[in-house]
């Protein structure tokens, strides 16, 4: 047997017992897997067979320890989302175990549509330009869900992340992983193109928790720091309602850390405005970073309305 091997084989033999007498090991487990492998790919020059072996060895160890563990939720290889049928109640928390991610291309990231309303239908993600041909990189560790084709995203990966949320990078022109692979931030995963329902060459990124796409502005800063905006963040309805942003923007974004922030939040997204002369629904739209959509849509009025001096009008924003 290769000295490899009998290394491999070893390795998964001490987890295993660690496993099995670690208390903390219902909450250490991932992130172990994870540095574990990255070590392993880092250190040893190990092909995609052993890397299977490394990994298999450590999901089974932790199979009947951990209930619920996040391979398993849901995990259905064959859609892009498998949580069609869940609801959700807002607020909701993800937390994150790393401050900074991985820059899913190697240019300087220019977003050219924002999360929100465009062309009178939802965009749940963010474009980002690039050259046909470009890297795409994993932004953060995780394990490939779905690799497949469909009329609008084209050429598209799913990866699903240790803290639930799932990434979705779409209008590649190839994919270079496969289902159930390991993958560490800054791997490279494919290539950039214009694949599906697209304008020009770009990376499609979402970012979703259990089927709800999040505003991916509100959790990364596409800075070139790329900082994860808080450790622990607080998801309200606002961050999963894209047509309270419009697609043309940067959403005025401040985080909600805590449950009570949260709360506070989603009182303070409501604004009476009062008309004034001279006001239009665009004008309004502009000022308060208001969709039209969404203002017409909460109230009840169409955006071939007059408004009326004085009129009162509620803004969620």
């Amino acid at each position: 047997m290769k000295p490899l091997y009998i290394f491999l084989i070893l390795f998964c033999s001490c987890f295993t017992n660690y496993a099995q007498n670690n208390d903390n090991f219902n909450t250490e487990i991932d992130s172990i897997i994870l540095s574990e492998i990255s070590k392993l790919k880092k250190d040893v020059k190990i092909d995609s067979v052993s890397t299977s072996i490394v990994q298999d060895s450590l999901i089974a160890s932790k199979k009947d320890t951990i209930p619920n563990v996040w391979l398993t939720e849901n995990w259905d290889t064959s859609v892009i989302n498998p949580y069609k049928r869940e609801a959700i109640i807002e607020p909701f928390n993800i937390k994150f175990s790393d401050t900074v991610y991985s820059s899913p291309i190697e240019r300087k990231k220019v977003i050219t549509s924002h999360y929100g309303w465009r062309n009178g239908r939802s965009h749940y993600g963010i474009d980002i330009d690039l050259v046909t041909g470009d890297n795409v990189f994993a932004i953060l560790d995780g394990k490939v869900r779905y690799v497949g084709y469909n009329r609008g995203h084209g050429k598209v990966i799913v990866i699903r992340h240790f803290n639930g949320l799932e990434t979705v990078y779409a209008h590649l022109s190839k994919r270079l992983v496969k289902v159930n692979d390991i993958v560490l931030k800054g791997e490279i995963i494919g290539k950039g193109g214009n694949s599906g329902n697209s304008r020009g060459s770009h990376l499609h990124l979402e970012v979703n928790y259990k089927g709800n796409h999040i505003n991916p502005e509100y959790l990364f800063d596409f800075g070139e720091e790329n900082i994860v905006r808080a450790e622990n963040i607080w998801v309200t309805k606002n961050w999963v309602t894209a047509y309270n942003h419009s697609s043309k923007r940067t959403s005025n974004i401040t985080v909600c850390s805590t449950y009570d922030e949260a709360l506070q939040s989603e009182i303070k997204q409501k604004e009476l405005y009062i008309v004034k002369r001279g006001d239009t629904l665009s004008r309004i739209s502009n000022r308060h970073h208001v969709s039209i959509t969404s203002i017409c849509k909460t109230n009840a009025i169409k955006k071939t309305s007059t408004l009326r001096i004085g009129q009162k009008l509620i803004l969620v924003k």
